[in-house]
């Protein structure tokens, strides 16, 4: 059985590993580990989720050299570190095995977490991400002058996942680019997880250099995916530049116990856009019955 988890101890840094995780718990009932995207976000931007606590035990942490979480440097966030940490996050709050969201950069560890390990994932919820690093680095770009960006301004989305910017550009480019993430809906969108917690938000610099620099050129599980045999969930706004809906049949045409959720009318954060759509999605979702997963051969 699970630890009890008092609300009033949280949020809080956890030792572990090497570093010292920024986690909160939530809720009650069945648990479900959040993976945040950017990297340079942290937790408090997937605050829109935070409704589902009346029904499952929502467990939202800052990666390591990310939010608020403290520890070695930056060169350390590899994959195989990313899913430790979540791992020994997992052992550490005494669950056998959890759901997993992750959202963006936060569904390319989970999916890692998936395949490494798999007897700890009950289901897996997929947001607005892929299995392949191209489709942020060299795709995005070009769709956005389809959508009518100029050759400039779509440059910088080019330089953006690429990382091909000085430390003092990151907040400049970011705010330059920022509205093609809820194309209809960005004030009203960011005004919603301003008030679920954005405000709280720490981003920094360092992990999302490195992540354009080192860790994600050449990123793929696209030929892994087969492997992955929790039930899956692929939810994505249906215009998302970063992931958009040729992204999302490729995820679900590999993963064997898929469905796919898209949203009309919703960029890269559609949880935020229209939440009386994601959240029942995925709250029906985590609650179905399972089916006897699959023994060997069979």
């Amino acid at each position: 059985m699970p630890r009890r988890h008092r609300s009033s101890t949280w949020p809080r840094r956890i030792p572990l590993r090497d570093v010292s995780l920024y986690v909160d718990v939530v809720g009650h009932g069945e648990p479900l580990v959040l993976m945040h995207g950017g990297p340079s976000a942290d937790l408090w931007t997937l605050g829109a989720f935070r409704q589902l606590a009346d029904q499952f035990t929502l467990v939202f942490y800052d990666h390591r050299c990310n939010g608020r979480s403290t520890g070695p440097r930056v060169s350390s966030m590899t994959w195989e570190n990313l899913t430790a940490d979540a791992d020994a996050l997992r052992e550490h709050l005494g669950f056998d095995e959890w759901a997993v969201l992750g959202h963006s950069f936060g569904g390319h560890v989970a999916l890692e977490y998936a395949l490494r390990y798999p007897q700890r994932v009950s289901r897996l919820v997929l947001l607005d991400t892929g299995a392949d690093s191209r489709w942020a680095r060299e795709n995005a770009p070009s769709l956005l002058r389809e959508r009518g960006w100029d050759p400039g301004r779509a440059d910088l989305v080019r330089r953006w996942f690429t990382a091909d910017f000085t430390p003092r550009d990151y907040f400049p480019i970011f705010w330059r680019i920022s509205s093609a993430d809820m194309p209809h809906h960005g004030f009203r969108g960011m005004l919603r997880e301003l008030a679920t917690g954005g405000w709280r938000t720490r981003m920094r610099r360092e992990p999302f250099l490195f992540a354009g620099r080192s860790l994600l050129p050449g990123w793929s599980v696209t030929d892994r995916l087969g492997e992955i045999t929790a039930p899956t969930l692929v939810v994505a706004g249906r215009e998302d530049f970063v992931f958009p809906p040729e992204c999302q049949a490729e995820l679900v045409a590999g993963l064997p116990h898929a469905e796919l959720r898209l949203v009309d009318e919703a960029g890269h954060s559609p949880q935020d856009e229209f939440p009386n759509q994601v959240l029942p999605a995925v709250r029906r979702f985590l609650a179905a019955v399972p089916d006897p997963r699959p023994g060997p051969g069979g």
